[in-house]
């Protein structure tokens, strides 16, 4: 089986994510990317998005989560997104990265990035 992938990069969204009392209480930047990996062989071969993933309709599912969840670390929004990407069809297994832009002083960013397959939430 051909494993192939479609990625959504630097995606940014603004929600409440954070352990602090002052993260509950405002929105922020959070910028997400996400590999999904699949086989694209047939799509590619009748040039057919229905033949494959579509990314924009795993972008609107992950903004409307993100702005929504209200999780208090990236590691469990992480694993809400990668749930969301493994029940596309075809979706073998994904990479999720979420990072806060700016949470720690002298930093781009900060993140955490995670490997899924549907197992793992079997």
């Amino acid at each position: 089986m051909s494993e192939d992938r479609v990625d959504i990069t630097n995606l940014l969204v603004r929600g409440v994510i954070g352990v602090h009392e002052w993260e509950r209480k405002i929105e922020q930047d959070i910028r997400v990317n996400i590999s999904l990996y699949t086989d694209v062989r047939a799509a590619g071969a009748a040039d057919d998005l229905e033949q494959s993933v579509n990314y924009r309709t795993v972008s609107k599912a992950v903004i409307s989560h993100v702005e929504t969840a209200d999780r208090f670390t990236v590691e469990a929004l992480a694993t809400d997104i990668a749930r969301i990407c493994l029940d596309q069809p075809g979706v073998t297994r994904c990479r999720v990265r979420v990072e806060k832009p700016g949470a720690v002083r002298f930093a781009e960013s900060v993140g955490v990035e995670i490997e899924r397959k549907a197992s793992d939430f079997a």
